[in-house]
Order: structure tokens, then sequence, then C-alpha cells
């Protein structure tokens, strides 16, 4: 297994990634916490690898939830709280989270709240998970009005990366996952954007060479960015959600569930490039070879022509980075660096969200 340590002090933990790596499993989670009692959270899809992981514990109870984004609500939350009051659960029992994004958030938000704050452990299972949601201690819930409206940031103390879980996942998830690869190589990394440029055919047909290497960068560029601003108090992290205010307003005014996240981040990521051509920011090449890479791993690259303008807006006038009524767009300036403006104009921004 290779290790990335992501150092927060007292909440530092390990991301250990591997393939083929289960039997490890139980003494990298036992071995990181006092209790011998489990609950394990995963949704029906990977109920199986769910039952697989908790017989390799001392004692664990598996509970699931229907797969999808609606899942992110207060209702299964609710459930959650009932499970861990039956178990029953103390201050030292975990949580162990078993599949995507939308289980690590749910069942992470969960952690943080029961008991004022238990363990949490992150097993993810899609190409996304593993590379974005199980890392950096963001949790939360969805409302009618927006995307993790409700959260709370809570640090995990371990992730449990197996590649080998990635050879089932649905081509569409899989390919939904790189959207968040690319994001780094733009955001952080040129050379590893080259990479990804030249390795994109070993990337699709899923080598386990590549994936390791494609995970492990980009848990450790998230990591490194999150020891400097854990709580998004200074911008730093800021940089994380290229593209992703947009793509939270295309998933709103769509429906939960007409794109996978990582497709609505990758038209996301165009059009805040485009936006910046218009400030003047980067030239057009830029765009194009984002567009370009994404392209070839079968993303979208533009929002659709029937999704309404202004709905867009008022979802985008109420994202979380926005301050004072102002709304704040990351933006690249070259490949590799992007930084957070908050003087764009509306009309600016609804030009870039007319263009399909």
């Amino acid at each position: 297994m290779q290790t990335i340590r992501l150092k927060l002090g007292p909440r530092s933990y390990d991301i250990a990634i591997g393939s083929d790596a289960e039997n490890g499993f139980a003494k990298f989670v036992v071995g990181r916490t006092d209790s011998r009692k489990f609950l394990v959270v995963a949704d029906h899809h990977v109920r199986p690898i769910a039952v697989r992981l908790a017989g390799l514990l001392p004692e664990a109870k598996v509970v699931h939830v229907p797969a999808g984004e609606s899942s992110k609500s207060l209702e299964r939350l609710n459930e959650l709280f009932g499970h861990l009051a039956t178990l029953p659960a103390d201050r030292k029992t975990p949580i162990i989270a078993v599949g995507g994004g939308v289980v690590g958030d749910l069942a992470g938000f969960a952690a943080a709240t029961y008991n004022r704050g238990i363990p949490l452990f992150m097993v993810p299972t899609s190409l996304l998970a593993m590379v974005d949601s199980s890392v950096g201690g963001k949790v939360g819930i969805n409302l009618p009005q927006g995307k993790n409206l409700v959260g709370a940031f809570h640090q995990p103390a371990g992730v449990w990366i197996d590649t080998a879980l990635l050879a089932t996942l649905p081509d569409r998830e899989y390919r939904s996952g790189l959207a968040e690869v690319v994001k780094y190589g733009v955001i952080l990394d040129e050379e590893f954007f080259a990479w990804i440029e030249n390795h994109a055919d070993a990337i699709l047909k899923r080598e386990s060479s590549m994936l390791e290497h494609l995970i492990a960068r980009s848990c450790e560029l998230k990591a490194r960015v999150v020891e400097q601003d854990e709580r998004e108090e200074t911008g730093v992290r800021a940089v994380l959600n290229y593209g992703h205010t947009f793509a939270h307003a295309f998933e709103s005014v769509s429906g939960y569930g007409t794109w996978l996240h990582g497709e609505a981040v990758a038209a996301g990521m165009i059009h805040a490039s485009r936006l910046a051509e218009k400030r003047a920011l980067i030239s057009p090449e830029l765009t194009l070879r984002q567009a370009r890479l994404l392209e070839r791993f079968g993303l979208p690259i533009s929002s659709l022509s029937s999704w309404n303008v202004e709905a867009m807006l008022d979802v985008m006038r109420r994202d979380k980075k926005n301050v004072s009524g102002r709304m704040r767009f990351v933006l690249p300036t070259k490949l590799g660096r992007v930084d957070l403006f908050d003087d764009i104009p509306e009309a600016q921004v609804r030009e870039a969200l007319a263009i399909g």
C-alpha cells in the first residue's frame, strides 16, 4: 500500500492506496481506533463489498441507503441516527462509509453530529470519491434549495482506497470521476495535466499502474491544499471548487441525477474557463486543451441550451463561496494556477451560461 499523510496536527490521518488490498483493511481500521464495534454504511449497489469488509472486523453492523443524490437528505440522516442509537454507539464507535460521494457525505455528516462527533473511516468505491470527496473532511446533505447547504468539516480517521474496486464501476461513473482528476491538473499541476493527456488511452482502459498514480497524485494535491486551509477560511481551499459554481447550478436546475456530479463539473470547468477568457485572464488555447481532454473522456463541455439561465443564476447567487451578496468564481490564470474573483459582473456570468 502507498500511504499519503494528510497533516492537520491532532486531526492528521493516512490515505492508503493499493490494489487487491482487502486483507489489510481490518488492520488499517482497528489499529486507528479504540473501539471494536462499527457501523458500516453503504448504498445498495456496493452492499456486498460492505458486508465482506464488515466480516473482517470484530463486530460490525451493516446498513444501506438507496443509491443517488436523493439520499443526502434529513430523512436518511435521521435513519442513520436511529441505527447509531440502537447499536448503541458511544463517542468512540466509528462509522465506516463504503461507497461513492453520496454515502461519504451522508455518513460523514452523521459521524460529525452524533454524540457531537464520532470517528469516521472512508472506503471510497468510485473514482470520484477516491480522488475527491473522501479526502478533506467536507460532509453534508442537500436541501431542496441547494446542494450541500447543511454540513460540517469532519476529518476521517483514515481513508482506505482499493483500486481493484474500480474494475466493476460502470463506465459512465468512471468517466465522471476523471473530471475531478483533470481539475487537479488545471488548478495545481501543469505536469500532471500533461501526464493525463499523454496517458488518456491507458487511463480509459483502467490499467492498474495508471490508476494508482492517477489517484495518488490527485489525493496528494488535495491533501496539500487542505493542510493549508482546512476549513476554507483563507481562500486557498476554494481553488478546489474550480468549475463547481457552474456545476452546482447545472445539477440543481436539471434535477439531481440528470447529470452525474463529474459530468456537471466537466461542463462547469469549461464555462469557467470561457469566463476567464472574457476577462482576458487566459488565451482560448487553455480552454481548448481542457475541452479536448474532457471530450476524450466522454464528458460534456457545455450546459444544455434548454436549461433556464435565470434559474441557474439564482442557484449561483446562493453559492457558499459568495460574500456580501457578491458571486465568487475560481478562474484559471494559466495552466496549473487558478485564482478567486469576486468582481465579475453578472452580465458576464449570464453570457458564459448562455454559451452552449
